[in-house]
């Protein structure tokens, strides 16, 4: 049988919104016109959700949480854009996720699984995998990309138009003005690259020949006296067979603004 949603009597609902079934909004929330939940979904009190915004089922909001609203971009000009949250998400106190602007491809996408600790911040235009981690005020630019398991560690700032590796550890309190390495740790301000995330890795289950080989081609990236341009030819001469260090291979090769070293 379906299950009727709960909506509280100080909850500011739109008549065009669209609700799923079992959702709940608590206590003094606002969602507008062109909000759409999925089942499942919880928010808890003050919430605001705005604009064209899909939530995912059983994502939960925590309270002061706003979702959908106008980019803190000067050459916003109310244009359409949206805002595509996955499913099972948690979205503690006082995050915010604005929605996309015209010029950098009017979406801000989210996936599945993800944790936004209190206080983060995903700017318009972001591009989020499954399964990350954003902890406590860690905050996105605009344009920002960020691949699954990745963890952006308290405080940290990532720059506009930068991209987040698989698995990659960024610490806290970092400065993220290149990309970051798939299965990288790296910390700071500015941010350098302190090797793989050998720790992270384990824990995910990967086989320990594929941790040493990524373990080698980091240590030609970081350790050998090479640039770039030779390390990352050393390592195709030496053909470790590995999808894994061929991932970090094409990451490199296809960065914009480099990669954290």
């Amino acid at each position: 049988m379906k299950k009727m949603s709960f909506i509280h009597p100080t909850a500011i609902v739109s008549k065009d919104a669209s609700i799923g079934e079992d959702c709940h909004i608590g206590a003094f929330s606002s969602i507008g016109d062109q909000v759409k939940l999925g089942r499942g979904v919880r928010l808890d009190s003050h919430v605001v959700i705005d604009g064209d915004t899909k939530i995912g089922e059983e994502s939960r909001v925590y309270p002061f949480v706003s979702i959908g609203l106008a980019p803190q971009d000067l050459k916003y000009d109310e244009e359409k854009t949206s805002t595509e949250i996955g499913k099972r998400n948690r979205i503690r106190e006082f995050v915010t996720i604005h929605r996309g602007t015209k010029g950098g491809g009017g979406l801000t996408k989210i996936g599945d699984d993800n944790l936004f600790m209190a206080q983060a911040h995903v700017a318009h235009d972001c591009q989020l995998g499954n399964e990350i981690i954003m902890a406590n005020a860690a905050t996105l630019a605009g344009h920002v990309e960020i691949a699954d398991r990745a963890n952006i560690g308290a405080y940290s700032g990532v720059h506009q138009f930068c991209k987040i590796g698989l698995e990659a550890f960024v610490g806290g309190y970092s400065v993220v003005v290149k990309d970051a390495m798939p299965f990288a740790i790296i910390q700071g301000n500015h941010a350098k690259c302190y090797g793989l995330n050998r720790v992270g890795m384990k824990r995910r289950g990967y086989p320990k020949e594929t941790i040493k080989k990524l373990n080698h081609a980091f240590h030609l990236l970081l350790a050998a006296k090479l640039n770039t341009t030779q390390a990352v030819e050393q390592i195709r001469e030496e053909n470790l067979d590995c999808r894994e260090v061929d991932m970090l291979l094409d990451f490199i090769e296809s960065s914009g603004r480099g990669v954290v070293k």
